[in-house]
Parts: C-alpha cells; sequence; structure tokens
C-alpha cells in the first residue's frame, strides 16, 4: 500500500470522525445545555439535524436511480447491437 493511500485513507477517516461527533454532541448532547450557553452558537438550529442527513439521504438515492438506470439503459443497447 503507497503512503498516498495511507493518507488519503487517514485523512477520510479522521473527517467521518469529526462529523460523527460532532452530529452526535448536536444531536445528544446539546438539547440539555442552557439556550443562553455560549456553544449553541457554533451549531446549527436543531431542526436542520433532521433536515440535513434526510436531503442527502434523497440526493443519494435518487443519484443512485439515475446510474441504475442509466447503466441498464446501456446495457440493453449493447445486447441489441450484439
Amino acid at each position: 500500500m503507497e503512503l498516498a493511500d495511507k493518507a488519503v485513507g487517514l485523512l477520510l477517516t479522521s473527517i467521518s470522525i469529526s462529523i460523527f461527533t460532532y452530529y452526535t454532541f448536536w444531536v445528544i448532547i446539546l438539547p440539555f445545555v442552557d439556550q443562553d450557553h455560549f456553544i449553541h452558537r457554533y451549531f446549527l438550529p436543531q431542526e436542520f439535524a433532521i433536515l440535513i442527513p434526510v436531503f442527502a439521504g434523497v440526493a443519494l438515492l435518487s443519484f443512485l436511480c439515475v446510474f441504475v438506470g442509466y447503466v441498464m439503459l446501456k446495457s440493453k443497447k449493447k445486447k441489441k447491437a450484439a
């Protein structure tokens, strides 16, 4: 395994851990902290804790459906040509 692969893996792992930690703190711990505490300045309103993952999931499923449809149409054209 090359050094660049390890560096990319380390970067992706650290980004994933950071996002997981941020989201977990935002959704699980922050509701129990007083509203006037300074930590609330670093987080979006609670409504976005649901909206962001929902929109990301819809976008991902839409992309997957378009991709699978494209591949199916492409393979159907290959079978007709052969």
